[in-house]
């Protein structure tokens, strides 16, 4: 079915041809000024240069011309050129019931699905999720989910960061922590041991007391720089090592990202794209894009059109050593062999900006992937204290993400039991439910690019833009049905529904109506913050309409279905918008 915007562009576009301009002018939108009207058109100011006609001239020839069409009940020309308009009630009922009969809510589906890889997650192994990882897994989830719905194949790849130095580290570090470990025995010549030799606690530890010995001392950083050569070389003893720690990272990783709500189809990693990488340098030696500068491999990538010159991209360190461009591009050469993708989307710091650009020009100038294959980086920002400094735990460490979760969690907790009696069971299964959206909704109601303060206060408040508030309407709304029906009332869902009466249940149909072009924009744009400002929106109208409206005790009965249709379409759609964004909510609140 076409979008409510659509449908108005026909008849606008059509109105322009009928007086003698092109249809192109035709483009109508939701009014900048809804105490004025509810749409707008502002073609004529364009038309005007190319008619040389007074844009008002126009604008009242086309309000006059759209007047005969049933979907408008004004269109006024304003000055100096715009075309105001209102809708015709039984034509926004109409579309709404349209939306309602269809299973994708008037979402369409396109003609030619496309394959998106996103790359989001980007978590290291032997490591712990911080609050730093919150952001890519988050904005990464929605983005595969918001195109999933859009009607495209995705695929959302974790990206571990398992292949560097880091593991070298953690080699040279158990080494000196267990020297009589077999994998340091140069004569042993059995099985190596099933389990492994710590757990996640251990690595956790281990990491970063490895991290800060080779900053002091020069021997042991070279030790783990020669392990890490050795890994790269496939050595039994450190494989079986690495083994040991991919197993136990995964397990945690995966836990963690469960209790998130954030999946991954694939569990890749640097290391899975090892093998990719001599006929990878090969070829760009080849064909002449890389050559050495100062022992180094690397590939120019400034274009005319830089202002400034872009340092070159490193593919090996004058030791040999590759780096993340390395795997990255070795991974494009994956990607595009296993999957052909049309789209690959990356999630990452906007502070990686440069390195993604030197490595999509490497990638594109190479021809490591199709010619109309696209590639995004989606840079956010960093998440903040309410102080506006990064987020710390109150000795200035880095913030555990499951910490951060449990902080969030137990403040829900805290406002639910302040309201209302819950059993401990029960008040525990909800707090984590509503946790999670106070988490989520907090991120991803941002634009993705910029800076903001988590206030754990204010996100987990059940009033404003929050995630608690979007769930205490969509429970509010299966209340009031299920009390409904379990006193004894019938939902019609044949009936149809009825064209709006009051203000705001016009700005509730209209809102519902405008579902599928907030769908067409977050998917274009990659942006879940307008998943987030649309269920706000929505749950706004709702709550504005509920107050205002008696809908249960509504005496005409054709009417009373109508609203009880009604919301029960909003709870639709505000659970697939909260789906989008990344949680669901509970039966109750």
């Amino acid at each position: 079915m076409k979008t409510i915007i659509e449908r108005l562009n026909d008849i606008v576009s059509s109105a322009f041809e009928k007086t003698g301009y092109a249809a192109k002018y035709g483009t109508v939108r939701v009014s900048d000024r809804p105490d004025l009207c509810q749409y707008q058109c502002n073609g004529a100011m364009a038309a005007a240069k190319e008619y040389h006609k007074a844009p008002i001239a126009i604008a009242g020839e086309v309000a006059a011309a759209i007047s005969v069409y049933d979907a408008f009940d004004t269109a006024e020309a304003v000055n100096p050129g715009f075309i105001n308009m209102n809708i015709n009630p039984e034509f926004l009922a109409g579309v709404v019931q349209e939306m309602s009969e269809d299973e994708r809510l008037g979402v369409p589906v396109p003609e030619k699905p496309k394959m998106i890889i996103v790359d989001y997650g980007g978590a290291n192994v032997a490591k712990p999720l911080h609050v730093g990882h919150l952001r890519p897994a988050t904005i990464g989830e929605s983005i595969k989910r918001i195109c999933a719905f859009a009607g495209h194949h995705v695929i959302g790849d974790v990206h571990l960061g398992d292949w560097g130095l880091q593991m070298g580290l953690i080699i040279a570090e158990l080494r000196k922590r267990q020297p009589d470990l077999p994998y340091f025995d140069e004569n042993y010549t059995g099985e190596w041991p099933e389990s492994p030799p710590f757990t996640i606690t251990d690595l956790e530890e281990i990491y970063p007391a490895a991290s800060t010995r080779s900053k002091e001392d020069e021997e042991f950083r070279s030790e783990a720089e020669e392990n890490t050569r050795k890994l790269q070389e496939n050595y039994e003893p450190y494989m079986a090592i690495w083994r040991h720690i991919m197993k136990v990272s995964v397990e945690d990783l995966r836990r963690n990202y469960d209790r998130l709500d954030v999946h991954f189809d694939l569990w890749k990693g640097e290391s899975d794209v090892e093998s990719y990488i001599p006929d990878m340098v090969e070829d760009l030696k080849a064909k002449g894009l890389a050559h050495e500068s100062d022992g180094a491999l690397v590939v120019d990538v400034t274009e005319e059109s830089d202002r400034k010159e872009l340092p070159p991209c490193i593919i090996l360190k004058s030791n040999g050593a590759t780096l993340y461009a390395t795997t990255d591009l070795a991974t494009i050469i994956e990607r595009e062999k296993l999957y052909k993708p049309d789209q690959m989307v990356y999630v990452a710091d906007k502070r990686q900006a440069l390195h993604f650009t030197q490595v999509f020009r490497v990638a594109k100038k190479a021809g490591l992937l199709g010619r109309d294959t696209e590639l995004t980086h989606i840079g956010f920002g960093t998440m903040n204290g309410p102080d506006g400094k990064p987020f710390k735990t109150r000795d200035g460490g880095i913030l555990r993400l499951e910490e951060l979760q449990r902080q969030i969690v137990d403040e829900v907790r805290e406002k639910m039991r302040e309201n209302r009696d819950y059993d401990e069971e029960e008040l525990n299964e909800i707090s984590e439910k509503v946790g999670l959206a106070a988490l989520k909704y907090g991120d991803l109601s941002n634009q993705a690019s910029k800076d903001y303060a988590f206030d754990i206060e204010r996100f987990a408040s059940f009033e404003g833009n929050t995630g608690p508030y979007i769930l205490y309407t969509i429970v509010r709304i299966g209340s009031v049905i299920k009390k409904f029906v379990d006193e004894g009332g019938e939902i019609d869902e044949d009936e149809p529904l009825l064209p709006p009466v009051t203000e705001s249940e016009s700005d509730l149909y209209r809102t519902i109506a405008g579902f599928p072009e907030m769908i067409d924009s977050a998917y274009r744009e990659l942006a879940p913050h307008k998943v987030c400002q649309y269920v706000f929106t929505l749950a706004d109208a709702l709550n504005h309409f509920y107050h205002e409206t008696k809908i249960v005790s509504e005496p005409d009965r054709e009417r009373r279905n109508s609203y009880l249709r009604l919301i029960g379409l909003v709870k639709r759609v505000l659970e697939k918008g909260i789906e989008l964004i990344g949680f669901s909510a509970p039966e109750k609140m």
